[in-house]
C-alpha cells in the first residue's frame, strides 16, 4: 500500500456516497435507438449492461435570461434528428467531490442551460418497443446533494433497466439560488403563481414528470406507472412531491432514500436576518445586500441599505437579472469542501407546496398523494460526514485517518443515524399510516463490509454510511480505481447478491406498489404497520430480516439520558451537542433544559470542554 492509495480513500468514500462516477457510456449513435418524440427525432447509443441509453435530452426551454427564476416552459420542437449521446451540462454549482462536478475547491461550474434528462431501457429494436399493456414501469431518479450540488450524469441506470425490465430516467434540476429563490421584485404582473413560488427546482421535477407522461411511451415505458425515487436531498424532494398539488397524477409510487420532510416558510427565504420574523442568512434580501456591497454602490453598510431602500421592484429585478451566475452563487459561502451551500428551500408558498409543514400534510387524509411509499435510511448515515470532520478524525501526514475517540465516535454516529431514521423514515411512515393508508414500507441499509487499510477498519470508521446504498440499488459498482478500495474482490460475492435482491425489491415496488418478495427467493417485506422495517444486509452481516425499532426525536432524548454506555456526563453532552448542531430537531434551549440541566456545565459555544 502507498500513501497515495490511502489518500484516495477519502475520495473513494465520497464517490461511493454519490452512488456512481460520471458514466462512461459509449458516444456512438446506434441506428436501432432512433425514436420519434413530439419535439423531434432522437437517436441514442448502446449503453452499459446491454442497455440502450439516450443522454442529454432537453425537457424544458433553457431557464436563462428572462426565464431565470421562472417556472420551466415546455420545450419547442427541434429541427431534424438530435443525437443523445452525452450527458447535458450540469446546473450551476460549486465544484465538489461529494457526488458533484469535479473541479478546484471554490470553483463555480455548470451552466444555467441545464434542464436535461437521460433514459435507459432494455435493448428493444424499433419495431419491438413494448406498447399498450406491455409497456414497462418507469423509475425517475432525483439526485441528492443538498439541493445545491449534483448532476444526473453520476448515475448509470443501465443495469437496473436491463436486469429488472424497467425504464430508468435521471434528471438535472436547478440548484441553489437558481432552484429556490424568492424576492418580491420577481413577482411582477406578468408572473404566474408557479413563477411567484420560488420553488423552481421543484417545478423542474414536475416538468420532467410531465415530459415522462408525454414521451416515455416512445421508449417502451408506461406513463401510467411512474415511480419517483431519490436519495438525500433527492429523497426530500420525493417527499415534497407527495404533497405538491401540481404533481398530482404524474407519479404512482414514491421511494425516499435518506430523505426528510424539511421545508421553509416564505419569510425565511425573503426577509433580512434582522426582520420580524427573521429571514435566513442566505435569504434573497441578504444576498441582494451582499451583491450591492460587492459592487460597492456605496462606501459603507448604512449607505448600501439606504440605496437598497430607494430601489423600486423593477430596478431590483433588472439588477438581479443582470448578474452572471458566478456573481450570484459567489455571494454564498460553500460548506467546507463539499461545495454545498446552506440556504432556504422548498418554500411553503401555497401553490407548488402547501402552506403547512410537510409532516402535517402527511398526517391528514386527502392532503397528500395516496400512492405506495417506500422510506429508508442507512445504519451509519452520519459517519460519512464525521469521517471528513477534523473534530472527530485526524490524519497522519494529512492522509492516514485516525479516530480520536472510537467509542464516542460510534455512539454519536448511532444517535445521529437514529435521528435520521426518526425524521426520514419512521416519522413520515407514522404520519401516513395514521390516516388509514397502509401502503408504506421502511428499510434500513446495514452493509459495512469494506476492507481494512493500513490497520484502519473502514467498515467501522465509515460503515453503512450516507449514500452507500445507491450502488446496490443501481447494481453499478464501477467507480474506477478509487471505488476498488471499497468494493473489492473479497466483498464482491456478498454485495452483488445483496444488490440483486435490492434491485428486485425496488423494481417490484415500481411494478406493483408492493415490494413483497422482490424475487422468488427473497424474504417477504412486510408493510411498516407500527414499526416493522426490512434490514438489508448480506448473509455474513445477518442477512435480510424484518425488525421493529421505531425512533422519534423526543424518544431519542430519553434514550440518551438512560443510556448506560456513556462513561461520564460530558460524553452524553457531546452527543447532544451533535444532535443540536447537526439536525433541525433540537434547539439550544433543548440542550440547556435536557435531563434537568445535565449539560449546563458544558456550554455548546464553549466547546471543546476541558
Amino acid at each position: 500500500m502507498t500513501l497515495r492509495i490511502v489518500a484516495l480513500t477519502t475520495a473513494a468514500v465520497l464517490i461511493a456516497a454519490s452512488g456512481c462516477q460520471p458514466s462512461t457510456e459509449p458516444r456512438v449513435a446506434a441506428p436501432e435507438t432512433r425514436r420519434s418524440l413530439p419535439a423531434g427525432d432522437v437517436i441514442g447509443t448502446k449503453g452499459m449492461y446491454r442497455s440502450h441509453a439516450w443522454l442529454g435530452i432537453p425537457y424544458a426551454q433553457p431557464p436563462v435570461g428572462e426565464l431565470r427564476w421562472r417556472a420551466p416552459r415546455p420545450l419547442a420542437r427541434w429541427q431534424g434528428e438530435r443525437e443523445a449521446l452525452a450527458f447535458g451540462s450540469p446546473c450551476v454549482q460549486y465544484a465538489s467531490p461529494v457526488g458533484g462536478v469535479p473541479g478546484e475547491p471554490g470553483e463555480i461550474v455548470g451552466s444555467e442551460d441545464c434542464l436535461f434528462l437521460n433514459v435507459w431501457a432494455p435493448p428493444f429494436a424499433p419495431d419491438a418497443v413494448p406498447t399498450g399493456d406491455e409497456r414497462l414501469p418507469v423509475m425517475l431518479w432525483i439526485h441528492g446533494g443538498g439541493n445545491s450540488i449534483g448532476e444526473s450524469g453520476f448515475y448509470n441506470g443501465g443495469n437496473l433497466a436491463t436486469t429488472e425490465n424497467v425504464v430508468v430516467v435521471s434528471i438535472n434540476y436547478r440548484l441553489g439560488p437558481f432552484g429556490w429563490f424568492r424576492h418580491p421584485a420577481l413577482r411582477g404582473a406578468d408572473t404566474t403563481p408557479a413563477d411567484r413560488s420560488g420553488n423552481f427546482g421543484t417545478l423542474d421535477h414536475i416538468r420532467a414528470l410531465e415530459w415522462v407522461r408525454d414521451n416515455i411511451s416512445t421508449f417502451g415505458g408506461d406513463p401510467g406507472n411512474v415511480t419517483i425515487f431519490g436519495e438525500s436531498a433527492g429523497g426530500t424532494n420525493v417527499i415534497a412531491l407527495l404533497v405538491s398539488p401540481p404533481a398530482a397524477g404524474l407519479f404512482h409510487r414514491a421511494i425516499a432514500q435518506s430523505g426528510s420532510t424539511r421545508s421553509a416558510a416564505p419569510s425565511v427565504g425573503e426577509n433580512f436576518l434582522t426582520a420580524d420574523p427573521p429571514g435566513h442568512a442566505n435569504s434573497s434580501s441578504e444576498v441582494l445586500l451582499r451583491l450591492l456591497t460587492h459592487d460597492r454602490v456605496r462606501r459603507d453598510a448604512d449607505g448600501i441599505r439606504d440605496y437598497l431602500a430607494e430601489m423600486n421592484a423593477p430596478t431590483i429585478e433588472r439588477y438581479l437579472r443582470s448578474k452572471r451566475p458566478d456573481e450570484i452563487l459567489g455571494r454564498f459561502e460553500a460548506w467546507g469542501e463539499s461545495g454545498m451551500v446552506r440556504m432556504p428551500e422548498l418554500f411553503r408558498d401555497g401553490y407548488v407546496l402547501p402552506g403547512e409543514p410537510t409532516l402535517d400534510r402527511l398526517a391528514h387524509a386527502g392532503s397528500f398523494h395516496a400512492v405506495p411509499v417506500m422510506l429508508g435510511t442507512t445504519r451509519d448515515e452520519n459517519k460519512l460526514f464525521m469521517y471528513l470532520n477534523d473534530e472527530w478524525v485526524w490524519r497522519v501526514f494529512g492522509m492516514i485517518p485516525h479516530v480520536y475517540e472510537p467509542k464516542l465516535y460510534d455512539l454519536t454516529a448511532e444517535y445521529l443515524a437514529k435521528h435520521w431514521k426518526a425524521t426520514g423514515a419512521d416519522g413520515p411512515a407514522a404520519a401516513i399510516t395514521q390516516t388509514g393508508y397502509d401502503d408504506v414500507y421502511v428499510y434500513r441499509f446495514d452493509w459495512d463490509e469494506q476492507p481494512s487499510l493500513l490497520g484502519i477498519d473502514l467498515g467501522q470508521v465509515v460503515g453503512a454510511a450516507h449514500g452507500f446504498e445507491i450502488p446496490f440499488v443501481f447494481g453499478h459498482f464501477d467507480l474506477g480505481d478509487e471505488g476498488n478500495i471499497l468494493f473489492t474482490e473479497d466483498n464482491r460475492p456478498g454485495r452483488q447478491e445483496l444488490a440483486g435482491k435490492m434491485m428486485g425489491y425496488w423494481a417490484e415496488f415500481a411494478r406493483t406498489g408492493n415490494p413483497a418478495r422482490g424475487g422468488a427467493d427473497h424474504l417477504r417485506w412486510e408493510p411498516w404497520g407500527n414499526g416493522s422495517f426490512l434490514v438489508l444486509d448480506t448473509e455474513a452481516g445477518g442477512g435480510l430480516h424484518m425488525s421493529r425499532d421505531t425512533q422519534t426525536t423526543r424518544g431519542l432524548l430519553a434514550d440518551l439520558a438512560a443510556d448506560e454506555r456513556f462513561a461520564d456526563p460530558m460524553q452524553r453532552c457531546r452527543v447532544l451537542r451533535s444532535l443540536v448542531l447537526d439536525t433541525r430537531s433540537y434547539s439550544a434551549a433543548d440542550y440547556v433544559t435536557w435531563n434537568d440541566g445535565a449539560c449546563t456545565d458544558y456550554p455548546i459555544d464553549a466547546f471543546p470542554w476541558g
